[in-house]
Order: C-alpha cells, then structure tokens, then sequence
C-alpha cells in the first residue's frame, strides 16, 4: 500500500548517546597477478545471486571467485563450511588473497550509468539494539543466520560488507568526494552488469580520528544486510569482551550526498499455480487480466494501481500478467494484526503475508515453498519454468522504512531492496588480523 515519491532519504532522528565507530583494519583483497581479472572474482551479495544458476555462472567466471567462499557447494552445510575454510585458508597461502600492510578505512565508488554511490568500509563497532545506532527495519529468519554465523565461524571472516545509510555526516563525505575525485584508486573494475567500481585505502591515522569524530554521534539504518547483522551480534554475543567479534564489516554511504535506491522484492510461489492463485483472490481483490502486455508494461500499470492502494502483479507460465488491487479492507482488518502502527498495517508485504499467504492461499513461508527475487525478471522466469506464481511487488517509501525502524517496528523479512549493493570480493576482512 506504500509507494515511492519524492523523498529525502534517511532523517536521523536525535543523536544517540553512543554512535557509530568505524575502525579500520588490515582488509583481505584479490591479487591481481593471480585471477584473470577483479570483476570476474567478484559476486553479487550471497543473498542476491541466483541459485543454481547464477551460483553456477560465477563459478565458471574463474575459480577463485567468491561465490566459493560466500555460497561454497558440497553436500551437507557443515561440510560447506568446512570447505569455504579450507579455500580460504588455500587461497591465502598461494597468494590468491594478500593482506593490506596497514590498516585502512576504504572508500568505495560504484558508479552505475547515471547513479553514482560513495561511501566508507570500515569495521563498526556493534551495538545493542537499545541503543539506537543501528536501526533494522526487517524481521529475520533463524535458518540464515544459523548458516551465515556457521560459515563465519569456519572462516573466521567477514566476507561481505553490510550496506548502511546515515545522513550529514558532512567531514565523513567530504572526505570521501576528495579522495575519489583526487587520488590513485588501489583498484579498478567494471562488473558484467555494466557498474563501475573504485576502492582507495585510507591509512593515515588522522583521517581515521576525523571520521571517528565525524560519524560518532550518528546513526545508521540497515539498507541491505539484516540476516548477516544479526549474525554479526549473535557471535559477539557467543565471544568474550574485547575480541574481533566486536565490529562487524560494514559499508556507510551518506545518503544526504549519495541517495539509495529502493526496490521491491518479489516472490515466487512454487507450489501454486497461476490459475489457482487468482481463483482464491477474487472473492477479496479485484482481479484484472492484462492480455498481450509486457513485463515493463505491466510494470507501469501495478505502479498506477499502487499509487492508490494494495496492488500486486501476479505471473505463471502462461506468459500473461494479472494485476490485484482494491481489496476488500473490511476482511483485510480482520486478517492484518491490530496493535501495530497504521503504516505497518497498510505495508503492501504486510498484506501479502498476512492476508494473501496466510488466509488465502494457505502458503507456509519457508524456502521449499516460496522464493525471493530481487529482479522482476527472474522472478517470471522462474515462476514459469515451474509453474508457480510470480508475486510481484511496488517498492516501499525509504522515509516509512526509516519512520517505522524509529518505533521498533519490525517490516515483513524482505520487504525492500536497497542498492546499488557492494560487490562481494573487493575487500574482505579477517578476523584473525584485528
């Protein structure tokens, strides 16, 4: 039911006490005399990459690709993780992975054809949620955390940075502008996909206390990374006081200077077809067929429908489009839990979940059952290969994501998509060295 307009992005709201604090460290990074290139070693997030497929093409890309490290292949999970440390620990040893000879804070550019991001990875130090520095936006799921802290502890690695949004911290990203627009980049790729990418390392110890300063009365929202920040806290939680298990690896863009975008993500229902999917909504949504449309075309009219209300776009493998909107709202109130606030209720995943999944279609959200997309594309694709139903979603208002992080309150697991997200394999960091 939320939809995106003109929006500033992220306005923290009064300092917390006890803000954010970037260290930096001795990162872990690909030599280049050893792969064929930087950008075929690197990965989309482990979240993000399609699997079997996508899994398989980034493995074929080179053998020392990350996705080996982030998504190792083997039988049972404990055998995966046991073999992501041995690869780690192989590839370090050859030489594949060396580590930086001073401790840095990196800046980082993607640049994605009119988009351009900026911002810094450094260790945070984690926080309890009480204290309002980091503020998560998305219930999560135990089973991956369960496996991402599993893999973190065969590894003894942060693999992948999380992606953070804060705002005005204008020593920070000035910083940051300078360096890129006036300094030698360590390294320099563009991924398949098109996007640019950049990483300098920051070593001088007075730039580290200048954005220590900077960014110590502020605090940040988790754009992408929910499964992975939790992981980070429960294995500090499971160390002792005063060990590497205190920061976690993070990348903090100021979207006062470089906004995110914000996307849906969609679902795929594996064991419903089409047909019976849109014979158990109409009694409680309107039902319209979209004969001979196209996805970007359908596309338009769900973002149309959305601008008034609830509105979904459903798919399967008879290659039409089918839009669902205008609810009945009296069911919608008996179905959707009370207690919670009104923005919460009228989320379009909270409706989805709450009334279509639950009541409606009777779908357990578990993996067997329903997949997560982050393209429309794939989503449709995957849907009519199996025959399922392509759930297809409109983006949620950065601004209502941030106002009901604010209150504590938790969104649907996957009810947006923040980007352009880090590449997966520019700069990783052991724990080992800090």
């Amino acid at each position: 039911m939320t939809h995106p307009g003109p929006d500033d992005g992220p306005h923290p709201g009064p300092p917390p006490a006890r803000g954010l604090d970037l260290a930096p460290f001795r990162g872990l990074r690909y030599a280049a005399a050893h792969v064929g290139s930087l950008a075929a070693v690197t990965s989309p997030p482990y979240d993000v990459v399609v699997r079997p497929d996508g899994q398989r093409h980034l493995e074929t890309a080179d053998p020392y690709n990350v996705v080996r490290l982030i998504l190792p292949d083997a039988e049972t999970p404990a055998d995966r993780h046991r073999q992501a440390a041995r690869t780690l620990a192989a590839w370090r040893a050859a030489g594949v992975l060396t580590t930086d000879p001073q401790p840095a804070v990196y800046v980082y550019e993607q640049h994605d054809g009119e988009h351009l991001q900026r911002g810094v990875i450094g260790a945070l130090r984690l926080t309890p949620p009480q204290d309002g520095v980091v503020l998560p936006h998305e219930d999560v799921m135990p089973g991956p955390v369960a496996d991402r802290a599993a893999l973190m502890r065969a590894t003894r690695a942060n693999l992948e940075p999380l992606l953070l949004a804060y705002r005005d911290g204008d020593a920070t990203a000035s910083l940051v502008d300078t360096t890129a627009d006036g300094r030698e980049p360590l390294l320099a790729t563009t991924t398949e996909d098109g996007v640019r990418h950049r990483l300098w390392a920051l070593t001088d110890p007075a730039e580290h206390a200048a954005i220590r300063a900077d960014l110590g009365c502020r605090q940040a929202l988790i754009a992408d990374g929910h499964h992975r920040w939790a992981t980070y806290r429960r294995l500090q939680a499971d160390h002792p006081p005063g060990t590497a298990w205190d920061h976690g690896l993070v990348l903090l863009v100021d979207t006062a200077r470089h906004p995110l975008r914000v996307r849906a993500i969609h679902r795929v229902l594996h064991h419903l077809p089409v047909g019976r999917a849109l014979d158990a909504a109409r009694p409680y949504f309107r039902v319209r067929p979209l004969p001979g449309y196209g996805l970007g075309t359908a596309l338009g009219v769900l973002a149309e429908a959305a601008a008034g209300g609830t509105a979904f776009l459903l798919a399967g493998d008879t290659g039409d489009f089918y839009l669902l909107d205008r609810p009945d709202l009296a069911r919608l109130d008996r179905w959707v839990p009370a207690g919670r606030p009104e923005a919460w209720r009228r989320l379009d995943a909270t409706v989805l979940h709450s009334a279509l999944l639950d009541h409606v279609w009777q779908v357990p959200d578990s993996p067997d059952s329903i997949g997560y997309l982050h393209t429309a594309e794939s989503a449709v694709q995957q849907a009519g290969r199996h025959a399922g139903t392509a759930v297809l979603m409109h983006p949620v208002r950065e601004s209502v994501v941030l106002d009901l992080a604010r209150q504590g309150v938790m969104m649907p697991r996957k009810s947006t998509s923040f980007g352009p997200k880090p590449a997966s394999g520019l700069v990783m960091r052991s724990l080992d060295l800090d």
